[in-house]
């Protein structure tokens, strides 16, 4: 990131810092103990601010936690933006170890679990379905094409990571139980009208 003015920043409050360092010597010099103590704060405040100028030095480069490969972000797209606190600007993805992310609708977030199993099939592998077991499921819904939906964590087992690459999508499923495939068919619509029912109900 840029840090032409975190530089300067600093440079302004280690000079402040030093003039007022000046003026306490002069006060200490006339045993002036009023003036000391005004200096003494101003001084106590400006390396407050220097510090804190030094600690948004050190994170102008930003390093992921990982080796790894971006699957999205542009840097070219992006120069010379501001950034802000807390905005995505890349993704980056592990070369091992990968994870399935699920995109699960708020209807059907009731019936996942941790520790449930379930098949992914990928775009680029339509003739391969990998197993995999949920491990985490985020508690709060996010919007996506217009429905909420949860992210669902799951890992894949060990031994289907190997013509995988980051970024690929597909259709996972996971199964949470047997039902009768009159209830399979027909669950959404009874949720829904129970919710209706519900609603008009004073």
């Amino acid at each position: 990131l840029d840090d032409r003015e975190l530089k300067l920043e600093r440079a302004r409050w280690s000079s402040e810092r030093e003039q007022l360092q000046r003026r306490y010597q002069l006060a200490m010099a006339g045993a002036d103990r009023a003036a000391m103590g005004v200096y003494a704060a101003q001084i106590n405040q400006a390396e407050a601010q220097l510090a804190l100028a030094e600690e948004r030095l050190a994170r102008v480069t930003l390093v992921a936690p990982f080796d790894g490969v971006v699957i999205s972000g542009d840097l070219s797209q992006q120069r010379g933006a501001p950034v802000e606190l807390g905005k995505l600007l890349f993704e980056v993805a592990p070369l091992e170890g990968y994870r399935v992310v699920l995109q699960v609708d708020d209807r059907e977030i009731g019936l996942v679990a941790v520790g449930q199993e379930g098949e992914l099939v990928l775009s680029s592998l339509p003739g391969r379905a990998l197993p995999f077991t949920v491990r985490n499921i985020t508690p709060v819904a996010t919007q996506k094409d217009g429905r909420n939906v949860f992210r669902v964590e799951a890992q894949l087992a060990p031994a289907q990571s190997v013509r995988l690459r980051p970024g690929m999508e597909g259709i996972g499923k996971v199964t949470v139980g047997e039902a009768s495939p009159l209830r399979v068919w027909t669950r959404n619509f009874v949720d829904w009208l129970r919710l209706a029912l519900w609603n008009w109900m004073p």
